[in-house]
């Protein structure tokens, strides 16, 4: 049989376990899991379980950490929650899901002829009990809304029987990270989608560390943004970070009903930079031109070009097509496409990346608008009736032309044939 460690190898293996822990814990104080990926989680749970760090039958960590969300000091109760997290809850101390019914129990036995008060203490108030509810040994609430959370009491007469507190959540949703950086010099923001918005009181948290390297993860409070529906970390950068050097970044969310870890993700600041659409885009004609557009833009204001620039990528359609034409490694703020559909609006887009092809491309950029250069000319030829006819020798009329081919008659009939001969000698281009 193998010789068991001594006390020191054990001391030893317990400090680099608690080192090794890829992420952050996520759970009540004193009983936190332990994220590991691959391979590394099947050595550390066997390992683990030998020192006794978890319990052999569920595989949850026994170990302590600080970083742990705050919950319910262990003592007598039960775990409740969903998701990865789980929250210890005292006897008296009741989860509802929102939407859902509850029955509330004051006691086992109630003595005969007792009347059983159940009453809502006040938000906020410091003594005493506020709203009554209803007389019974059950107190049924139907179709729970969040501001049904609070401290219920039963009682029979001044004697107070039981006091229960009532918790409305639901369980957080598993996060689902993903980090960019709008500029080199910017923070990094890491954010992830809500499907539902998260129960009042639910706490988000991320943490980022050095791949491969044994430290304390720094720890990073996100907020939740209702409009946009998704929760958001600033993640500080300081001066001189190496951008490519792997961080990894964990997260966890928590609140009364339980608490969910997202996988972690590795990451480098090069890989996450993602810039802002280019603004400020407009669309020309270019006279004598009709296929040519002149498009402009400019820098979003958070990249500063003095120190990095962008390159672009320009997509255009003429309105009537579903498909895009691109044009691809634009260095300037501007483009001449040279293939625009005749007298069609079309329809014209811009996105950004940094200029050695770090991270990933921006949004596009707010559609603009623009029609090509039209020939004047043309338009009245399409448009005007013509009211004009030149007189041929066997009397009758021939060719139709429009009238301001023709000069104003005068007494002589000399007026109209000169106003035809100066339009015949008028020097006309074509563009191309």
């Amino acid at each position: 049989m193998a010789r068991p460690p001594g006390p020191l190898l054990v001391l030893l293996l317990r400090l680099l376990l608690y080192l090794a822990a890829a992420g952050e814990p996520c759970g009540p104080a004193g009983e936190c899991d332990w994220h590991w990926s691959g391979r590394e989680r099947g050595v550390a749970l066997s390992l683990s379980r030998y020192l006794g760090l978890v319990d052999p039958g569920t595989g949850r960590g026994r170990m302590r950490f600080s970083a742990c969300p705050e919950g319910a000091q262990p003592g007598p109760g039960r775990w409740a929650g969903g998701g990865t997290g789980h929250l210890w809850l005292s006897r008296d101390t009741v989860l509802g899901h929102l939407g859902a019914n509850i029955t509330l129990t004051c006691q086992d036995e109630v003595p005969e002829n007792a009347t059983v008060l159940w009453q809502l203490k006040e938000q906020g108030a410091t003594g005493g009990w506020g709203q009554q509810l209803a007389e019974g040994n059950t107190l049924l609430l139907r179709r729970l809304r969040y501001e049904d959370s609070g401290h219920y009491s039963c009682s029979v007469g001044s004697h107070l029987l039981r006091s229960l507190r009532l918790l409305v959540a639901e369980p957080p949703e598993t996060p689902q990270v993903s980090c960019y950086r709008r500029s080199h010099d910017k923070d990094v923001l890491c954010e992830w989608p809500q499907q539902e918005k998260p129960s009042p009181g639910t706490r988000a948290m991320l943490w980022v560390k050095r791949r491969f390297v044994a430290e304390n993860a720094t720890e990073h409070r996100c907020r939740y943004f209702s409009k946009a529906r998704k929760f958001i970390c600033r993640v500080k950068v300081p001066p001189g970070t190496d951008d490519t050097k792997q961080l990894v970044v964990s997260t966890c969310v928590s609140n009364s009903a339980g608490g969910s870890a997202g996988k972690d993700k590795i990451i480098t600041l090069s890989s996450v930079l993602k810039p802002d659409p280019p603004v400020n885009v407009t669309v020309k004609a270019v006279e004598k031109a009709p296929q040519w557009l002149q498009v402009n833009w400019s820098y979003p204001s958070s990249w500063d070009p003095r120190f990095y620039w962008l390159r672009f990528q320009v997509r255009y359609r003429p309105e009537p097509a579903p498909t895009f034409m691109e044009v691809d490694q634009v260095t300037t703020t501007w483009l001449d496409i040279r293939d625009a559909w005749r007298g069609t609006r079309h329809v014209v887009q811009v996105r950004a990346k940094d200029e050695f092809g770090h991270g990933a491309w921006s949004e596009w950029s707010q559609e603009a608008v623009g029609t090509p250069w039209t020939d004047p000319w043309d338009l009245t030829s399409e448009t005007e009736p013509f009211s004009s006819q030149v007189p041929v020798e066997d009397g009758t009329c021939g060719v139709t032309l429009p009238p301001m081919l023709f000069g104003e008659d005068d007494s002589n009939g000399a007026g109209g044939e000169e106003g035809f001969l100066g339009v015949k000698g008028r020097d006309t281009q074509v563009s191309q």
